[in-house]
């Protein structure tokens, strides 16, 4: 018989927890029986000492019991998902689940909403009338099936990882978010109980990442792999640059647009490189072979998934988007070759626009957000526009120009592009 002052002890002084330990301490916290003050000051000691693999094996097999399971052995084709940690203008899920599902494999895509300067790709998806992120099983399971469509992104039940859940509200509260062994439990609690059978996960480096080094990045990436091959899910990170935001926009509506052009065979450079990357690695993992993603998106099978998946989801693909009801001009103050630009100060503009929110729960602006005219590598003119902003509250303006006036560096050297995948872990 356990007891949370025990298991608290135990780990601040750096011994390693028992499988028992562990599953008592969580089942407890999940049935109220260990307080919110005491998995904060475990949640503490977790950060402080670390946890061996097999401490978080255990760790995330109790988050995956605190709930239920899915189940998608009944489908005829294999399943595979992506992961990522969160960046701007990270918008791949939506042109990348209809391009997988085109290919052969049942995408099932359980998202996130935003925070802070991240976007959530559910609010991006919310910005199309009529879609909604809530789906029964039988329903999630259904799109699935569905030979038309075959992908479905969408919000995770209640009932999944419920632990995690409940842990992730007091680490957000008590500067316990940065501990590696607990954000990889709490993103692998969730994917393994999805039922997907492969996983890919898109590990982001650099400022606007919640890791801005390589290091804490590949150690990341490392422990989710290890966790998915202990739980019998086929694991590939892959990880990949966030100093610049992803493509040329950020914000919801405005971010849905630019995949729109991703799948229409056009789109920005990176955007179109990621997604298409990321494809084959969720492919190869899934143990499809001789499709080539690129294909999907030139011929219009995946324009065609997405348009399945979006009606399948109460949302209607020929609706217009919302528009903002105010914009405002960003321009270059000198002249020369644009030499960076700083991610995090986009998605602080965009989510002070009123793209993000600030607490879980808190309304988003469909239209809201950033559209950029110059990125690293393009020469500007003094004067020349570098942003857009958008928003329907203009007295947000002053607010977001503050965050993004300093966000571009201009030089007079020539520009020289780094990589956009700068590793990869797992499944060599």
């Amino acid at each position: 018989m356990s007891d949370a002052v025990s298991v608290i002890t135990s780990k601040r002084d750096g011994h390693e927890l028992s499988t028992a330990q562990i599953d008592w301490v969580v089942d407890a916290f999940t049935h109220g029986r260990v307080a919110d003050e005491q998995m904060s000051a475990l949640a503490m000691a977790i950060l402080w000492r670390g946890m061996s693999r097999a401490e978080l094996s255990a760790w995330t097999s109790a988050m995956i019991a605190s709930g239920s399971r899915m189940d998608f052995s009944t489908l005829s084709k294999p399943t595979v998902d992506k992961h990522s940690t969160g960046g701007v203008g990270d918008k791949i899920t939506l042109p990348l689940a209809p391009v997988v599902a085109a290919c052969g494999a049942a995408v099932p895509q359980l998202s996130g909403r935003g925070l802070g300067h991240t976007g959530g790709t559910l609010d991006k998806l919310e910005s199309i009338p009529g879609w909604r992120a809530d789906l029964s099983a039988d329903e999630i399971h259904s799109i699935l099936a569905d030979p038309a469509v075959g992908a479905v992104v969408c919000a995770a039940g209640a009932d999944l990882a419920p632990a995690d859940k409940r842990l992730y509200a007091l680490r957000d509260v008590t500067g316990t978010v940065e501990s590696i062994p607990l954000i990889a439990s709490s993103i692998m609690s969730k994917k393994i109980a999805e039922g997907t059978g492969a996983l890919v996960l898109d590990v982001k480096v650099g400022a606007g990442a919640f890791m801005k080094n390589i290091d804490d990045a590949r150690e990341l990436a490392s422990a989710m792999v290890d966790l998915g091959a202990d739980a019998g899910v086929r694991t590939i990170a892959l990880l990949t640059a966030m100093d610049s935001p992803l493509g040329l926009t950020a914000g919801n509506a405005l971010e849905v647009e630019e995949s729109l052009e991703v799948l229409a065979g056009g789109g920005p450079a990176d955007v179109v490189e990621l997604t298409v990357t990321l494809a084959r690695t969720m492919l190869v993992a899934a143990g499809i072979e001789g499709v080539d993603p690129a294909d999907a998106l030139a011929d219009g099978s995946a324009m065609d998934r997405w348009r399945a998946m979006v009606a399948a989801q109460g949302g209607d693909p020929t609706a217009a988007l919302p528009v903002a009801k105010e914009s405002l001009t960003v321009t270059a103050e000198r002249s020369g070759v644009v030499s960076g630009l700083d991610a995090l100060s986009v998605g602080r503009a965009a989510w002070r626009l009123g793209a993000g929110r600030e607490r879980q729960g808190e309304p988003v602006q469909a239209a809201a957000g950033v559209r950029l005219h110059a990125k690293p590598g393009d020469r500007v003119a003094v004067g020349q526009p570098v942003a857009t902003l958008y928003t329907d509250t203009p007295e947000k303006f002053d607010y977001a120009t503050e965050a993004i006036s300093d966000a571009w560096t201009i030089g007079d050297s020539p520009f020289e592009a780094s990589a956009l995948v700068l590793g990869r872990v797992g499944d060599q």
